[in-house]
């Protein structure tokens, strides 16, 4: 059943970049990332009074309270960076690299939680780290000229924070119900991610964002909570090494959206590192 929640997670994540990248076009990223917040914390703790899981926040022991937040606050940072990658750069360019949090995340399962190690594991994390490498290319502007590689920055940095946040949360999750432990991480991002809107003083800008960002902003929102509910619930069943690559399929669908939606278009050294990325994650299913 793990299988399928970590296939559902892939899908709802897929549609989160082009629906965030709509929505923050003419808003800050930072602002953007703690109104999202908002409605990924209500439907997350929606979802734990449906299935009655609150009545166990009491039972949590110290020790899962403690990676939870910490998960929480890897995931606020990451997020930070991510949304500002992709603020300033194109989908097809910055998703490949937040999605190599794959290969880490693998390391340090394999040190960590002893799941094994394996040369299909080593051929996947060398197709997927050369498959990243080739879909890294210069931010261009409008008229062509080259913008340079700021995105690349904030990516990269959302791709550790990411893995920290798999790994942490992994750790934090042990005996806790999936969906409790996924509100209570949104908990300590929403605190985070306003903090950080307040210090900057970008709160008084909430009043100029126009209805159409609001929207696509909220629907990001949306989709993160339903990925985030299915990536949880599948991380509580199955192995860190294989759910996680699951998860970042959803690259497959981030791109074909960016080129339907966003006419963003992939060069065909940027093809071979996606289908070198495909390859690298399906193989993982075979472990």
């Amino acid at each position: 059943m793990w299988m399928f929640f970590a296939l559902a997670s892939a899908v709802f994540a897929g549609a989160v970049s082009i629906l965030a990248k709509i929505g923050i076009k003419n808003t800050d990223s930072n602002l953007a990332t703690a109104l999202r917040t908002i409605v990924v914390a209500v439907f997350a703790w929606l979802m734990v009074f449906v299935v009655g899981s609150h009545s166990t926040i009491t039972d949590i022991d110290g020790n899962s309270l403690l990676f939870l937040i910490l998960s929480g606050i890897a995931t606020g940072a990451s997020w930070l960076c991510y949304f500002r990658a992709l603020q300033i750069g194109d989908i097809n360019k910055v998703v490949p690299v937040d999605k190599s949090s794959t290969i880490l995340t693998m390391v340090l399962s394999i040190i960590l939680f002893n799941e094994g190690f394996s040369w299909l594991k080593m051929g996947a994390i060398v197709l997927i780290g050369a498959g990243t490498y080739l879909m890294i290319e210069r931010k261009e502007s409008v008229d062509g000229t080259a913008k340079g590689y700021k995105w690349l920055i904030y990516a990269s940095l959302s791709a550790v924070f990411a893995s920290l946040t798999a790994v942490l949360g992994k750790v934090g999750i042990t005996g806790v119900e999936s969906n409790l432990g996924t509100a209570i991480r949104t908990i300590v991002v929403l605190v985070m991610a306003w903090l950080i809107v307040i210090i900057q003083g970008k709160q008084r800008e909430i009043k100029s964002i126009d209805k159409r960002s609001r929207v696509f902003i909220g629907l990001s929102g949306l989709a993160t909570g339903l990925s985030w509910l299915c990536f949880y619930r599948a991380l509580q069943e199955g192995p860190v090494s294989v759910v996680v690559p699951i998860d970042k399929v959803s690259i497959v669908f981030t791109i074909a959206f960016s080129y339907f939606v966003l006419r963003e278009k992939l060069k065909k050294k940027s093809l071979l590192g996606l289908a070198m990325i495909v390859a690298g994650t399906l193989s993982l299913l075979f472990i």
